[in-house]
């Protein structure tokens, strides 16, 4: 049996009985309509459907690495964590998140990565060559590598350290220096190719505009990558393109912010998800309306990015019982400059 035609009969049916007793001035129009929608089922059941040529994944999952808990105050939680920020901010793109583990053997990495659509490497404070992170991180930036050669699109983000760490996995050594910016918003230094990037394509022109003059972005870092080093490095110059500066306490100029030219990998030296989810006051958090809009296009930028792989877990039930949901954050408040913890 055509189920289209099926259904359109059985509309006709209902619409048509649920007309009767009504004003017989507006029964020839519902009948007439009714015959309209009835038309429109049947030749949609008769016309070839064009399919989509780019897939799509409309059921993103970002994988987040914990971050190693060093201050002694969050010890008794947990040994790695991930700010509940950082979560809502993936969350408020359109993906969802599953936490990596820092224990796990490699092999159980390249099944996760086989999952996943998406990294994210949060920010934190840990060696960027010899950690647990930086190894892990070194493991999924290599199975990304080879997974974009091979044209199956996998996205990489990584903020504030995050980002320090995909320029030592790319530079191949740690070429950090003291670049603070401790508690403090900025505008940025846009570049020249800031306007032809994919990170910024689509924003709107006032907004553009607002991340040159307003600040717009929360920056709590300690070291960075010098402008001067970036322009020098062979490795780094031919990988990523600089779409931003800034200048530190100590003077020096910094990349702010980075894309790779090639690779869908991308990098903030300032933290877009606290303009909407942390809220310490002490903290200078950026929450105009300007800097929530950036936080949300950003979100909805590497979400989109994930629905470009197509990767995915074996059933629905591996799937769920992997995502973020079947943890609970802890209120930290009281005790850290984040609202909620997810401790593991």
């Amino acid at each position: 049996m055509n189920r289209h035609s099926d259904s359109s009969k059985s509309l006709v049916r209902f619409l048509v009985l649920n007309n009767l007793g009504k004003n017989m001035s507006g029964t020839g129009f519902s009948v007439y309509a009714c015959l309209f929608f009835a038309g429109c089922f049947c030749c949609s059941n008769a016309m070839p459907t064009k399919l989509n040529q780019d897939a799509v994944n409309n059921r993103p999952v970002i994988g987040v690495l914990t971050q190693i808990v060093v201050d002694d105050v969050m010890k008794p939680f947990g040994r790695t964590y991930i700010p509940a920020s950082y979560v809502k901010y993936i969350e408020s793109g359109g993906s969802r998140v599953m936490p990596i583990r820092l224990t796990l053997t490699t092999s159980e990495y390249e099944n996760i990565f086989r999952q996943i659509n998406g990294l994210l490497l949060i920010g934190g404070a840990v060696d960027l060559e010899a950690s647990d992170f930086a190894r892990v991180a070194k493991i999924f930036y290599t199975l990304a590598r080879t997974a974009n050669d091979a044209g199956d699109h996998f996205p990489i983000w990584g903020t504030c350290m995050g980002m320090q760490l995909l320029t030592v996995l790319v530079a191949g050594e740690n070429l950090l220096t003291n670049t603070t910016a401790e508690n403090i918003a900025l505008p940025l230094n846009l570049t020249p190719e800031a306007a032809t990037s994919k990170m910024f394509k689509g924003f709107p022109n006032d907004l553009m505009k607002a991340l040159t003059q307003e600040p717009l972005t929360g920056n709590f870092h300690h070291y960075g990558l010098t402008v001067k080093t970036f322009q020098e490095n062979q490795n780094l110059q031919s990988f990523f393109s600089a779409l931003s500066t800034n200048i530190a306490e100590n003077r020096v100029h910094f990349v702010s912010t980075i894309e790779g030219r090639r690779y869908p990998f991308y990098g903030t030296q300032w933290h877009p998800e606290v303009n909407r989810f942390q809220w310490d006051r002490k903290l200078n958090f950026p929450h105009s309306p300007h800097a929530v809009q950036l936080s949300s296009l950003l979100a909805e930028f590497f979400s989109n990015e994930g629905r470009k792989s197509l990767h995915q877990f074996d059933s629905p039930e591996e799937e769920a019982s992997s995502l973020i949901y079947n943890y609970t954050p802890v209120y930290a408040a009281n005790f850290t400059g984040y609202e909620q913890i997810y401790f593991f």
